[in-house]
């Protein structure tokens, strides 16, 4: 009776957790309605809501914004909003700060989160898994001494929050694991080991 009950919360807790996910991910991207007229706001068929029209909307919204600023007048135009919202006191500092960490972890040229690593945290006999984000710079790089390297180390099961760390290259050990599966590690607690590679 007990084996039959844990295999069927192994079936299920996943499915269930995938639904409430993807149902809240759904529910947020279904907020871009708002931009239309209000009587295209509610979406019905035979008197039923249709969900996910936001959603389709909002990935529309999104490709489109992209495929004009790839055009030589969507590019100026961009420009032309940023110089506006750069002239523009608090929203100045908060529009530069978000946009260089959104150009940081979402430029295919950029480095970070490019490399899992292994390092000892939260002291010297404990080791966790954390995601190298680039160097120390400004003035911080002055007072360290030797050879430094900024990583993030999440928290589990969730890896949107977590801790910034400076630490000594030698200390940091490179993994040879995707980053996926780093995450993977690290969300399910350790449940979900990578495949075993052999040692180079």
């Amino acid at each position: 009776m007990r084996k039959y009950f844990i295999t069927g919360l192994l079936i299920l807790v996943p499915f269930a957790i995938t639904v409430w996910v993807l149902n809240a991910i759904i529910t947020a991207m279904d907020q871009s309605l708002y931009l239309l007229p209000q009587q295209w706001q509610n979406p019905t068929i035979g008197g039923y809501h249709i969900k996910g029209v936001g959603t389709v909307l909002t990935i529309a919204i999104v490709f489109l914004t992209g495929l004009l600023a790839n055009n030589l007048i969507g590019n100026y135009l961009v420009r032309l909003w940023e110089r506006l919202l750069h002239r523009i006191p608090v929203v100045n500092s908060l529009y530069g700060s978000v946009k260089q960490v959104s150009d940081t972890l979402f430029s295919s040229s950029g480095n970070a989160f490019r490399k899992a690593v292994l390092l000892p945290y939260p002291h010297a006999d404990s080791y966790t898994i954390g995601f190298l984000t680039g160097v120390p710079g400004g003035d911080v790089k002055n007072h360290l001494t030797g050879d430094f390297v900024s990583v993030y180390v999440p928290t589990t099961p969730n890896p949107t929050s977590g801790f910034f760390l400076m630490m000594e290259r030698s200390r940091v050990i490179e993994l040879d694991m995707s980053v996926d599966a780093a995450l993977k590690y690290i969300v399910s607690m350790g449940v979900v080991a990578p495949e075993h590679l052999p040692t180079k």
